[in-house]
């Protein structure tokens, strides 16, 4: 791929590389991550037992399956993938955050393959799990984004993808008042840049990917994050091949 077809924005690559040294500090500039991560999990968690018959006591419900994480920051979510027992690899544009995800693993002796490389780059294929949180509204074409995860996705295997919706609701909370009070670093969002549902599951469709649940999230100052049926903050699906 030459570079002016990449899916990869520099200057988002850049931004987020900036903020790799704290991204595990949870009182850091990642802070709100650390608090989304669980909620995000537990909805994974739910698909993963629901896609491939598991029981929810198991602890490794992904042995003997790969898992794909791009976007993957400093490994939020590929360390708990890890320890569900995938062989996983995690792909970020920011070579600072790849090389804070190895730092972080390496004394856990979690076996992470991180690469800094862009998802139609990578040859990979036939991932059990394609997982992919908070990145879509950062990358330059979001359909050729979804194009490459639909490659590397198993026939039969289970997508999940999460982005901010598009609303005045989500411009106040995300981009307004998150960036004005320091829970999210200034620039992280660009509220043009946010995918709608709909949007994003005709995006899918091209690629050849059906939803099969879409879960809002939603965020209270008392609560925090939650899983929800109201998707006018932020939302996350359930994806297979169609």
């Amino acid at each position: 791929m030459t570079k002016a077809s990449s899916t990869i924005n520099p200057a988002e690559a850049a931004h987020f590389g900036t903020l790799a040294a704290e991204w595990w500090d949870p009182k850091g500039s990642s802070a709100m991550l650390h608090r989304l991560n669980p909620v995000r999990l537990t909805y994974i968690r739910e698909a993963i037992d629901l896609h491939f018959d598991c029981d929810s006591s198991q602890l490794r419900p992904l042995a003997g399956k790969t898992a794909l994480d791009v976007g993957c920051g400093a490994g939020l979510l590929c360390e708990p993938l890890a320890r569900m027992g995938a062989k996983v690899t995690g792909l970020d544009a920011a070579p600072e955050n790849i090389a804070a995800a190895r730092a972080h693993a390496e004394p856990q002796r979690l076996d992470i393959d991180y690469r800094n490389e862009a998802i139609e780059n990578f040859g990979g294929r036939d991932h059990d799990l394609v997982t992919s949180l908070e990145v879509l509204e950062h990358v330059d074409d979001p359909q050729a984004f979804i194009d490459g995860l639909a490659k590397a996705l198993a026939d039969d295997g289970l997508m999940i993808i999460s982005t901010p919706n598009r609303t005045a609701m989500s411009k106040l909370l995300l981009v307004e008042l998150a960036e004005i009070t320091g829970q999210i670093p200034r620039g992280t969002h660009h509220h043009d840049q946010f995918i709608t549902p709909e949007e994003l599951e005709k995006m899918l469709g091209n690629a050849g990917l059906q939803v099969t649940d879409t879960t809002g999230l939603s965020y209270s100052p008392a609560k925090g994050f939650a899983l929800s049926d109201n998707l006018k903050l932020n939302y996350l699906m359930t994806v297979v091949k169609a």
